[in-house]
């Protein structure tokens, strides 16, 4: 009989847990670290094959874990694939279309999600989604993070850094080291009150301008002379203007920033291992988008960032949890950053949020059983991005204050922006695009011209099949079409009226 009593008293504890918002988390759902490189290419890693930049951890993680060879940005440019990382949805849906346009408030986040299942989360580096003082409605904690430790943007040596929202100060340190190192406060301060963990480290490497360690700039010492031949513009970290600069010169500093920033993500793994969290961490690291034009020395893929063609959103990819990813292994199966969101809640058994969605789960894909893609991936320089004039959130709390080295507008801090669109029209469905299937890739360029890649034959885009190929090329534009129609809906808020 008390044995009974004492299962029903547990029983109601459990469904006031439910109703409440609350879950009960089993031992199987991972603790979450999501790692991201600023500009940082697909072609910039040692276990992708360049022939001069040292990456020797995300290698190791490559070697141990899953390797997702065709993983994609959700954009060619950083804030609008950070928005969709966050939330599962292609930028253009909350008016994310370019860096320096914020999310806005109403959008549903994997932090909020993970928070409600029992999760400490907490965000790391560059936000650059919003402000992250406290005032403004977009930063990391009106996002659903616990903590935030964050700049508006991307940092170098020595950067200042907002904690909660709090006035930015200075932190001296290699920036990468500097974050990595909050990072590993917030996880032991988790683990020690006993709860599950999502940290979202964002680094502010290797975007420009290039500053790194002197230890590591003479690994790059003797890059081959063929470099200084060109000449490359970028930021000056002595002005924040542009200068030009012979390549050679930039990629040793560019390089030396990759590889301290995996010896910062070495230094996190490292830790996990002492406290005993590895096994039961989901580690993924990935790109915001392709190599800037400053970076860009060899690679097998065309164009680079800002650009729709692999160079552009073909990022590196590698998942690490030794839990449920016991044997390496790599993936050709097309994935995307919008597919975190759904991904993880599956993982922790949380429903997905009613509104449309761009992503799906990779579960199966973790545990070896997605061999194909079921949905196609869409990919979208929005056009019209300045017919909107009204502005979705008080222009004030748009105002950033954490500085950085390049100047914008003559000042050394970021304004953020996001506008109502006041109605859909034809000519908001140009701009250029691009929809992924499993095999064929077509992309429509600003002017109207369609290109059609086999890109399983045939991944540097050197042979155009939209004439040879008719059928699969309409077709292919067709789902454009309807996806784009289903985007510019969200964008007009539709998203938003039953939430």
């Amino acid at each position: 009989m008390r044995r009974r009593q004492c299962i029903h008293v547990l029983a109601v504890c459990v469904g006031l847990l439910y109703l409440s918002g609350a879950s009960v988390l089993s031992a199987g759902e991972p603790n979450i670290i999501l790692l991201m490189g600023d500009d940082h290419g697909w072609e910039e890693t040692g276990y992708n094959g360049h022939p001069h930049v040292k990456t020797p951890v995300l290698d190791e993680m490559a070697a141990s874990g899953l390797r997702l060879d065709r993983f994609y940005a959700a954009h060619p440019s950083c804030s609008p694939t950070r928005g969709s990382v966050l939330t599962g949805r292609h930028p253009n849906r909350f008016g994310t279309f370019t860096p320096g346009r914020s999310i806005r408030p109403q959008e549903i986040t994997i932090a909020q999600i993970l928070r409600k299942a029992g999760y400490a989360t907490g965000h790391f580096g560059k936000w650059h989604l919003g402000p992250v003082k406290a005032a403004s409605p977009t930063n990391p904690g009106a996002m659903g993070f616990d903590e935030w430790f964050s700049h508006d943007n991307f940092f170098e040596l020595d950067p200042h850094m907002s904690r909660n929202g709090g006035p930015p100060q200075r932190h001296n340190g290699e920036g990468s080291k500097v974050i990595i190192d909050d990072t590993m406060r917030f996880i032991g301060e988790s683990a020690k009150n006993k709860k599950p963990f999502l940290a979202v480290v964002w680094f502010g490497s290797p975007h420009e301008p290039y500053s790194a360690l002197e230890k590591d700039l003479a690994l790059y010492d003797n890059l081959p002379g063929k470099y200084s031949k060109k000449t490359v513009s970028l930021t000056s970290n002595k002005t924040g203007l542009r200068v030009k600069r012979p390549l050679r010169d930039v990629l040793r500093e560019r390089y030396a920033e990759i590889t301290a920033m995996d010896r910062a993500i070495g230094d996190l793994r490292k830790f996990l291992d002492r406290e005993g969290l590895r096994k039961n961490t989901l580690v993924w690291y990935c790109g915001d988008n392709g190599t800037p034009p400053s970076g860009v020395a060899e690679s097998p893929l065309r164009g680079m960032k800002g650009q729709m063609s692999e160079g552009g959103i073909r990022v590196p990819g590698v998942i690490e949890w030794p839990a449920r990813i016991s044997k390496s292994r790599t993936t050709s199966v097309n994935s995307v950053t919008s597919d975190m969101l759904p991904t993880f809640c599956e993982l922790v058994g949380q429903p997905l949020p009613a509104r449309p969605l761009d992503g799906l789960s990779l579960v199966d894909l973790i545990d070896g059983k997605m061999k194909t893609r079921a949905e196609p991936i869409g990919f979208w320089n929005f056009a019209s991005a300045n017919r909107g004039t009204k502005p979705y959130i008080d222009p004030k709390l748009q105002e950033g204050t954490t500085p950085l080295v390049k100047l914008m507008g003559g000042i050394p801090t970021r304004n953020f922006r996001n506008n109502h669109h006041p109605s859909i029209i034809e000519q908001d469905y140009a701009g250029d695009r691009t929809i992924l299937d499993n095999q064929y890739k077509l992309l429509i360029g600003r002017k109207g011209d369609v290109q059609l890649f086999d890109l399983d034959n045939d991944p540097a885009e050197t042979k155009d099949l939209a004439k040879s190929e008719p059928v699969i090329a309409e077709k292919l534009q067709e789902q454009m079409r309807k996806w784009q129609t289903s985007v510019l809906n969200s964008l007009m808020e539709g998203d938003y009226v039953s939430n």
